[in-house]
């Protein structure tokens, strides 16, 4: 081809920039930074020896490790040789792991060293690299940099339709699925954060969440801009706290519990807040008087709405519109290259105002699940992605979430959406986190139910909390059963995991410590 017919790949964001700005710094990690001219030699270079030891255009490359510089090397270089990123959850289990790669088959597996050999005798065919700071041997990340130093991979052009990444979805509610990234979705993507959220040059964004999640949906467009990606030293609050200030972070994305643990923190108030311009909660709905005390403390607050099937950034409700209490619900207006609308159970379109199913369309969404085409057309169904979230959209286009479809609670002929209930139970100043599902019920078929965690300290009893809900929402809203337990399970990427949740209380949840006032039940109400 001649150069005149390349497309645009994603790992050009980063390649323009190392060739105007070399010398700006581009990744900081604990005792280690890297200039642009840097960061991209050692991309190249790893990138040359993945082609080395398969040129196979598009092939996979599984990576399971945490957040460290050599974990963003092999992304990187996994783009630069024009090859398909399968990110793998370190904390997932070993079979969850497994049978990710033994539904991809990635070619290349790079795994932390301390996971060298457990990774390796589940990947028959693949070659295993090892990285981290004590890997060593022909089979590392650090050996092959050094081998390999001052080349270049061959350019690879791939065309916008081909996949760049396979990544699974969380698995809150049932078995994940490979949802197909493709080249053109991950441009979308670094367009559409570029615009929304106006990113600058000095942009000092701080990786807290997991690479293998929705963090590296920000890394191209902070390296379109050229600012400097940071790798968070540790996630306890405090120290993720001293990191922020200290650093003079400008950009964070965070789930909502773990922005509620940094309110919870003695003496967050009388911190610097000023360089912070953009603190994004997503991946999970926010009550919302944290999100008032959130603005309140660091005087700014955003949100986005998106999915792995339509990556990071499908809506989004930057800090000047969320500073409105009537938006505290939203999650913002669609981003400029993505068209969303409700849909009704009769697969028409419905007017603002009315409660249906979110679809997306546009050049975002996904191609499809990997080897999964049944689920694919029903994802994919009349041009639209079905996204499974219930929502509405207002007069204006603000975008509102109401559950995903299959969490809302069937009570007695009313439908019940546990994010109101969860809101409500929320703002009670007992309540630390709650979770609220349906439970099967012989009289009304579903009954509201509420897993609850307290505040260290704090008291409060079943009935308490009912009425109090009850008086915000109504009686049919209000839990029929309150299980007060020692802590919420969460998954990897922060959220509650219902799943999980309900599984326990199903089974009796013995496991589940009561916090609970009247004597210390496992489950009471």
């Amino acid at each position: 081809r001649h150069a005149t017919d390349e497309s645009m790949q994603p790992i050009d964001y980063l390649l323009r920039t190392a060739s105007a700005t070399p010398a700006r710094i581009a990744l900081q990690a604990a005792g280690e930074s890297l200039t642009y001219g840097e960061l991209t030699q050692k991309v190249l270079a790893l990138a040359a020896a993945f082609q080395a030891l398969d040129p196979t255009s598009g092939s996979r490359v599984g990576i399971c490790a945490g957040n460290s510089v050599q974990h963003v090397l092999a992304l990187l270089a996994t783009l630069a040789a024009g090859k398909c990123w399968v990110p793998l959850n370190p904390r997932a289990s070993v079979h969850e792991r497994a049978r990710i790669v033994d539904f991809t088959e990635p070619s290349i597996l790079v795994v932390e060293d301390s996971d060298h050999g457990q990774s390796g005798t589940i990947t028959p065919g693949a070659r295993v690299i090892a990285c981290g700071p004590q890997a060593s041997g022909p089979d590392s990340i650090a050996a092959l940099l050094a081998a390999w130093r001052g080349r270049v991979p061959l350019r690879v052009q791939r065309e916008l339709g081909e996949t760049q990444a396979i990544k699974f979805t969380g698995g809150t509610t049932g078995a994940p699925k490979g949802v197909m990234q493709s080249l053109r979705s991950w441009n979308t993507t670094v367009v559409s954060i570029l615009t929304a959220m106006q990113l600058r040059e000095d942009e000092r964004y701080l990786a807290v969440a997991s690479i293998t999640h929705g963090t590296s949906t920000f890394l191209l467009p902070v390296f379109a801009r050229g600012g400097t990606l940071v790798l968070a030293d540790s996630t306890r609050p405090r120290a993720l706290l001293d990191q922020l200030e200290h650093e003079r972070i400008t950009t964070v994305f965070m789930p909502p519990t773990l922005i509620y643990d940094l309110l919870d923190e003695p003496g967050v108030r009388e911190r610097d807040w000023s360089a912070l311009r953009h603190l994004i909660y997503a991946a999970a709905p926010m009550r919302a008087d944290r999100i008032a005390q959130a603005i309140d403390v660091f005087g700014t607050l955003e949100t986005s709405f998106g999915q792995t099937e339509a990556p990071g950034i499908i809506a989004f409700l930057p800090a000047g519109e969320l500073r409105d209490p009537a938006r505290h619900g939203s999650v913002g207006r669609a981003t400029c290259l993505t068209e969303l609308a409700i849909m009704g159970r009769d697969g028409k379109l419905l007017p603002a105002g009315d409660t249906g199913e979110i679809v997306v369309r546009g050049d975002l969404v996904m191609s499809g699940y990997w080897r999964q085409p049944g689920k694919t057309a029903e994802a994919l169904a009349d041009g639209w992605l079905h996204t499974g979230d219930g929502g509405y959209l207002d007069a204006q286009g603000y975008l509102y979430l109401k559950d995903r479809l299959r969490d809302v609670i069937i009570t007695g002929g009313f439908n019940v959406y546990p994010s109101d209930v969860e809101n409500a139970l929320g703002a009670h100043p007992a309540v630390c986190r709650c979770a609220v599902l349906g439970m099967d019920d012989p009289r009304w078929g579903e009954a509201v139910h509420a897993a609850v965690q307290l505040h260290a300290g704090a008291t409060a009893n079943a009935a308490e909390l009912q009425a109090f809900v009850k008086e915000c929402l109504g009686s049919v809203q209000a839990p029929k059963r309150i299980h007060f337990v020692e802590t919420l399970p969460l998954t990897a990427n922060g959220k509650v995991s219902k799943l999980e949740v309900k599984t326990r209380l199903a089974a009796g949840a013995s496991n589940y410590a009561g916090n609970n006032p009247q004597g210390k039940e496992p489950l009471s109400s």
